[in-house]
This record gives C-alpha cells, sequence and structure tokens, in this order.
C-alpha cells in the first residue's frame, strides 16, 4: 500500500509537472524569449511605428511591420472565407446527411488531406494551380469584376498567378481538414433528443440542421474556424512558393505580397546587423501575440459552447 501511494503521488507530479511547463510555462519562456530578442527594435521603433509603417529597408536600417501583418492577415481572411462554407458543409453531409457506409471513407479522405506535408502543397499550387489561375481563372475574373466599380478594384494588375488569391486559396485547402473535423465533433455532440423532438414536430432534415443543428453548435463552430486560423497563420512553406515576397501592403488579389512568415524564412539568415535580426525576432513576436490571441478568443467560445450542453 505504501508503494503504491509513492508511485500514485510520483505519477501525479510527474503528469502535472508536464501538463504546467506545456501549458504555461514553455508558452511564457517563449514570449519572454521574443520579446528579449525583441528589445532593441522596440526600443528603435517603439509599437505604433513598426506596426503603421510600410518600410523594409535593410540597407537603410529602416523597418516597419504593416505589409507582413496586411498580407498575413488578408490571406489568412480570404482563406477563412473560403473554407468556411465547404468545411460546414462536410461536417453536415457526414454527420446528418451521408449513409453509414458512407461516412468512414469520406472522414479519411478528408484526414488524408491533412496528413499532406505543407511543402507538397506548396509545389503543387506553384507548379501547377498557379499556371491555371494565370491564364485561366484571374484573366476570367478580371473580365468579370473589373468593371464593376470599387469591387473591379481587388481585381485589377496583371494576373501573375504568384499572388494574393492564390495562396489564399492553397492556404483554404489545408485547413479545410481541419476545420471540417471540429465542426464534425461539435455537430457530432447535439443531443439526439433536440433532434428527434423537431423530427417529431414534422419538421424536414434540412429544418433540423438550420434551426436545431447549427443554432445549437454555434459557438463551437466559431470556435473551431478561429482554431483552424492558427494553421493559416503559422503556414510557411506553401505560402513561400505562392506569395511572390514583394514587401507591400496588397490593394488587390492579383499582387504578390509577403507575410510574417515568409519575411522570417527568407530574410533570417541574411540578417547581418543587430537591428535587422531585432526586427525579425519583433514580427515574430507579434505573429506569437496574434496566434495567442485567436487561440485565447476560441477557447472561450468553445467553453461558452460546453455550458450550453451541461445545461
Amino acid at each position: 500500500m505504501k508503494g503504491s501511494f509513492w508511485i500514485e503521488r510520483f505519477t501525479k507530479f510527474f503528469l502535472g509537472f508536464w501538463a504546467v511547463f506545456a501549458g504555461l510555462i514553455f508558452p511564457l519562456v517563449i514570449f519572454l524569449i521574443l520579446l528579449y530578442e525583441s528589445r532593441l527594435a522596440i526600443q528603435h521603433f517603439g509599437v505604433i511605428k513598426f506596426l503603421t509603417s510600410s518600410a523594409w529597408d535593410p540597407v537603410k536600417q529602416n523597418f516597419g511591420a504593416l505589409p507582413m501583418i496586411a498580407g498575413t492577415l488578408i490571406s489568412t481572411f480570404i482563406a477563412m472565407l473560403i473554407a468556411a462554407p465547404i468545411s460546414i458543409g462536410i461536417a453536415i453531409f457526414i454527420t446528418e446527411l451521408a449513409p453509414s457506409w458512407m461516412k468512414g471513407v469520406i472522414v479519411s479522405a478528408v484526414e488524408l488531406l491533412a496528413a499532406i506535408p505543407s511543402i507538397i502543397y506548396g509545389m503543387w499550387g506553384f507548379l501547377i494551380l498557379a499556371q491555371d489561375m494565370r491564364f485561366k481563372v484571374e484573366p476570367l475574373l478580371q473580365k468579370i469584376f473589373a468593371p464593376i466599380p470599387i469591387i473591379g478594384k481587388l481585381f485589377s494588375g496583371t494576373p501573375t498567378g504568384v499572388d494574393v488569391l492564390t495562396t489564399s486559396l492553397v492556404l483554404s485547402i489545408m485547413i479545410i481538414p481541419f476545420m471540417a473535423s471540429v465542426v464534425k465533433d461539435a455537430f457530432n455532440l447535439v443531443p439526439s433528443v433536440m433532434k428527434e423532438s423537431a423530427y417529431g414536430l414534422g419538421a424536414t432534415k434540412w429544418e433540423v440542421i438550420k434551426d436545431v443543428v447549427i443554432p445549437y453548435t454555434s459557438s463551437g463552430i466559431a470556435g473551431g474556424l478561429i482554431l483552424s486560423t492558427g494553421r493559416a497563420l503559422g503556414e510557411t512553406m506553401a505560402v513561400t512558393f505562392l506569395a511572390g515576397n514583394v514587401t507591400h501592403v496588397p490593394t488587390s488579389l492579383f499582387q504578390p505580397f509577403t507575410t510574417i512568415t515568409v519575411a522570417l524564412a527568407n530574410q533570417f539568415t541574411e540578417a547581418d546587423t543587430p537591428l535587422y535580426l531585432s526586427s525579425l525576432f519583433y514580427l515574430s513576436l507579434i505573429l506569437f501575440v496574434i496566434s495567442f490571441a485567436l487561440l485565447i478568443l476560441a477557447k472561450l467560445m468553445v467553453l461558452r459552447l460546453e455550458k450550453r450542453w451541461k445545461t
């Protein structure tokens, strides 16, 4: 009995230590390291100037994060717009519409997309998709939307295939498996009695989905969508292939651009001055804060949904 007591105490301490380390200490250490390495850029540029400046000139030692932040947020936002309805549609089909024998096949196929390395997506996007976008899709979109006031500006410029639209499309394909999986799990947690009651009142399958399933899991869906944006925010290799690495704020879907991860991947080994290197660490710190804020928001939404499940 005494030996079992100490084994239990040790196991509890060991597991608790790694839980606290992975969930609290390790992220805090990363944040402090990034903050320390960014101190020179923070002192030199401040916060507001660095976040709002579009300059990125290593020769003149003048750095601003606005093009990278804008490129990251724009490409992620467009990817979410594309992936969200598709992912929700996949989850609805798997949980409510697909025959039993088909569900496993579809789930496995969707999970297979998540297992493909990001560099494969990048190579496919650059060598195949970008060419089709340049010569077929983007000229067609430009022909349709360019004459429309205001919206036409989004489709201005020369189609190259290496731009915001192609990058966002590939990112959306990459995050669909994660998004669909989270939404599917949320749908599966809807109490069957609620759906059966709706059917008993004469509701059709689509009415049950629209009026029962989706409203009941709205917080979970939103949390899952936000959680999936971490995949797009932190993506490096696929975006490096497709973004074009041009340091400016994109005003058209057909313009090349850059993101925080692309700037870090391409320039980290080229940073030959302390201020240049510190500015790159500053970009890393900004990406860390954005990702952490989104994760907190997603967790709050999931907790809100869990309270609804308990009631």
